[in-house]
Formats: C-alpha cells, structure tokens, sequence
C-alpha cells in the first residue's frame, strides 16, 4: 500500500499520485471503477490523504 499524496480530476476518472523513493508515480481509475470500489470520487478529490494505493492489485483503500 501506498499513501496517496495528490489527486487530479480527468476527463473519464481520477489520477492518484504516491512518492516512490524520490520519484511521483500514479495510476488512473475510471468512474466505473471508483464506483466498484464504493470510492467516493469526490471525497477521494477532496480528502485524498485519507486513502492509500494498492499498485500490485490497482486499488484503492479508504483508510477511514
């Protein structure tokens, strides 16, 4: 798991950013996917340090 340190909406989804060593890598998740997760969108743009990236898996957590 990684910490989530920054979110940007896209046209079709949310990116997620997380700090690997000294370099930002992320991943993109479509609505739909958010959506399977039961990952408010919203939330995850406005309070994205309450939720954690599972790269291996592409998931997110809620940490609440």
């Amino acid at each position: 798991m990684k910490d989530i340190v920054g979110s940007k909406k896209m046209e079709n989804g949310i990116v997620v950013f997380w700090d690997e060593g000294s370099e930002k890598k992320f991943d993109s998740f479509n609505y739909s996917e958010l959506i399977d997760m039961r990952i408010n969108a919203l939330d995850l743009l406005d309070d994205f340090t309450a939720y954690s990236v599972d790269v291996k898996n592409h998931t997110i957590i809620s940490k609440k």
